[in-house]
């Protein structure tokens, strides 16, 4: 289906339009509207499934990626979880009117920062039907309308999920407009709804770098970007190998298609010639090919050499970039260098070090001595997540339900003016 500019445009005038009412929401109104989000996509599960068939059979037929289709996939069990999430973001505080650090001034006027919702949100994204109900919870817990443009290779997933969405707020008595999918697969819509800057406060894209750049490069509108995933982790001289060997299996096999997998591991040459023999079998029974540096070459011959561009990719599969570093300040130059501001990992047991390591890694997210699969924002205790941020205006990391807000001042006198009045 193709939307006309002119019903795209009323389309988000009206999501506009339910915006102020849902920022008025009380707390216990927005948890019970989320726990009926919840409850319908339970209800709605045979639709929604077989509506994920289609799409999932087309992927497969036009070739996507194996990460792709995983993305892709609903399964009863994964669709409890996204109704799980909603239900976790339902017992979330509220951010919304949570009045943060406050002082007086010398006149006596009493100054406040409240936070409040943003307005609305637009979440342009691929694949990952779950974003379609995690955005939607997330927003309307922190008092903003959202519309969503999913990929056209969830088309069919992202309807049938909208459509339990509506079920449940019309008996919420709240807008459907306050969640809107765009009924289109058409891209020029995308470039029609970045224009809407009087209506849009802010434009969160999901997906692949392509995506996101074609985003940030047509926007009128704030973006928050994201552009992919080049996760280390650093073998530290004295290092735990144990610790660091389970860090690599869970960073680099348990999903290899997520922007939080691992994709570079770099070895103190301390230990290179101990652990590299290790991790060398380690990730070869697991099916991980190793393309690596001549150091390391030496030490696992039947590693495939290291190109540069090998050390700046996001391979979203079983690959793994390996790097000998002379020290941890050659570590984190290899990261300054080809890091991605988005997730990076040291195993060590010199505090010292760790410390150094989280102070001078520019990422949104460091570690020590845990996964790089932490790195998301259930995991760190923000409930359903809406995306990551790995520029730092104006959020850094995984993005919760504070990300979604704003402050405002809020400011109480007593008649206080600036200047000598009479009247």
């Amino acid at each position: 289906m193709i939307q006309t500019v002119t019903e795209l445009e009323a389309q988000v005038q009206a999501c506009r339009a339910a915006a102020r009412p849902v920022a008025n929401l009380s707390t216990a109104a927005k948890n019970r509207a989320l726990h009926a989000l919840a409850d319908q996509l339970i209800d709605a599960e045979a639709s929604i499934l077989a509506a994920n068939a289609v799409d999932v059979a087309a992927a497969k037929e036009h070739g996507l990626s194996a990460a792709m289709v995983d993305r892709l996939v609903l399964t009863p069990e994964r669709l409890a979880g996204m109704a799980d999430a909603l239900r976790e973001v339902a017992a979330l505080d509220d951010p919304v009117g949570q009045i943060g650090a406050s002082w007086r001034r010398p006149n006596g006027i009493e100054v406040g920062q409240m936070q409040v919702p943003l307005g609305v949100i637009a979440m342009i994204y691929e694949s990952r039907p779950n974003v379609t109900s995690d955005a939607a919870g997330l927003c309307l817990k922190a008092g903003n309308a959202v519309v969503l443009r999913g990929g056209s290779e969830a088309f069919h997933s992202n309807q049938a999920i909208a459509a339990a969405l509506h079920t449940a707020l019309v008996l919420e008595g709240i807008s459907p407009a306050a969640i809107s999918l765009l009924s289109t697969t058409d891209r020029a819509a995308i470039t029609e709804l970045l224009t809407f800057n009087q209506y849009i406060d802010l434009v969160i894209p999901r997906g692949g770098e392509g995506l996101i750049r074609y985003v940030d490069e047509h926007s009128r509108i704030p973006v928050i970007k994201h552009y992919k995933g080049v996760c280390h982790l650093f073998v530290d001289e004295g290092a735990d190998f144990d610790i660091a060997l389970r860090l690599i299996l869970d960073g680099k096999t348990s999903r290899p298609g997520v922007c939080n997998a691992l994709e570079t591991l770099l070895v103190h040459e301390a230990v290179a010639a101990d652990f590299l023999p290790k991790a060398g079998e380690v990730l070869r029974r697991h099916g991980v090919e190793i393309r690596a540096c001549a150091r390391t070459r030496a030490l696992l011959p039947d590693a495939l050499e290291a190109t540069e561009e090998d050390y700046f990719a996001e391979y979203l599969a079983l690959v793994i970039a390996v790097r000998v570093v002379d020290d941890l300040d050659a570590a984190l130059d290899h990261i300054a260098r080809y890091g991605s501001n988005h997730t990076e990992v040291i195993v060590t047991e010199s505090l010292g070090r760790a410390r150094r390591f989280t102070r001078e890694v520019d990422a949104s997210v460091v570690l020590v001595n845990a996964s790089s699969r932490f790195s998301d924002g259930g995991q760190l205790g923000l409930g359903a997540e809406i995306g990551i941020s790995t520029t730092k205006l104006h959020a850094y990391g995984p993005m919760g339900l504070e990300a979604l807000t704003t402050r405002k001042f809020v400011v109480m006198g007593e008649g206080q003016t600036r200047h000598d009045v009479d009247v």
